[in-house]
């Protein structure tokens, strides 16, 4: 029921779109006065490593400062998606302010990248690969997608509603995202490289990297394919400004909104995904109110705007 009304409302945000709903652009700056509260697993991770966000920021800040090489990766892949760059580094500032801990170097990535290369690496849940799971027949809707943004957001839909906190053919799933349980074998919640990229979101945005960068497309098969592409940092770079396009064009054509001129929220939608969903949850009750409803920036994407001028000066 759940993949139904979400499929049904992302049609509908789509089919309604008309004058009534024109495109706008979304004004730059918070809609919050405040900063919306950090989630307490942020707070426990950098209290136990007995630091705070604010020197947290610092060494990130500092380290995009005083890496000319890595602004100038970050502005070329930038221009490749036809993004602006600081939705890039909004989104690397918000990943290790609140999630990780910045490297003193670009090379640092390099040389932790390469720590897992030749390890052997599969996606999987209880013995069951995710190349398995994914044939069941509950997932036969998806067969044929086009693509593959298209095709694991269809998959995803499904694990939310036939599987997530069930159990289904006597065997019981976590109630948990789809890219916990099955995407990463380490630990819950565990991303990597310089832009934190889950491998889940890698497999999505495969297509759009591959024709845009030329990099080599993923499969679920080769997990460890898939941990190079976002431990490297030159690729990683590509998955980061994918997933940014990925999300102002959701957003524009679900939602009728234009959000490429507002890092916190496109920072925003990095740290939490899913804009196809949230996309046309907005577009739905921008109809119900009959006004203009705004997208809202959550304590990340607030970080970015609130220090915009100070990023902005970094490229």
């Amino acid at each position: 029921m759940r993949r139904l009304l979400t499929s049904l409302l992302i049609a509908a945000a789509v089919l309604t779109s008309a004058p009534a709903f024109a495109m706008q652009v979304v004004p730059p700056g918070n809609r919050h006065a405040e900063q919306p509260d950090v989630p307490g697993a942020s707070v426990r991770r950098t209290k136990g490593t007995k630091t705070s966000f604010d020197r947290k920021y610092e060494k990130v800040h500092d380290l995009l400062a005083s890496d000319h090489e890595l602004i100038a990766k970050i502005k070329k892949v930038s221009a490749a998606y036809g993004i602006d760059p600081i939705h890039v580094i909004g989104a690397i500032v918000g990943e290790h302010t609140y999630n990780v801990d910045a490297y003193d170097r670009l090379q640092s990535y390099y040389v932790k990248a390469a720590s897992y290369a030749g390890e052997s690496f599969r996606f999987a849940y209880n013995g069951e690969d995710v190349d398995d799971f994914i044939k069941r027949p509950q997932f036969s809707e998806c067969n044929g997608k086009g693509d593959a943004y298209t095709l694991w957001s269809c998959r995803e839909d499904i694990w939310e509603s036939d599987f997530r906190g069930k159990t289904v053919d006597g065997k019981s799933f976590p109630n948990n995202r789809f890219s916990a349980v099955f995407f990463q074998p380490f630990y819950a919640g565990q991303t990597f490289g310089l832009g934190q990229i889950n491998p889940l979101t890698a497999l999505m945005l495969s297509d759009l990297v591959a024709k845009v960068s030329g990099y080599e497309k993923l499969n679920a098969k080769d997990a460890g394919s898939v941990y190079k592409a976002i431990m490297q940092p030159d690729i990683s770079l590509a998955f980061v400004a994918a997933s940014i396009r990925r999300s102002i064009d959701d957003y524009k054509e679900i939602a009728d909104m234009d959000i490429s001129r507002n890092p916190g929220l496109t920072a925003t939608l990095y740290n939490v995904g899913n804009s196809r969903q949230r996309a046309a949850a907005l577009a739905a009750k921008n109809r119900a109110a009959g006004e203009t409803v705004w997208p809202e920036e959550n304590y990340y994407g607030w970080l970015v705007n609130d220090k915009l001028d100070e990023l902005e000066r970094l490229l």
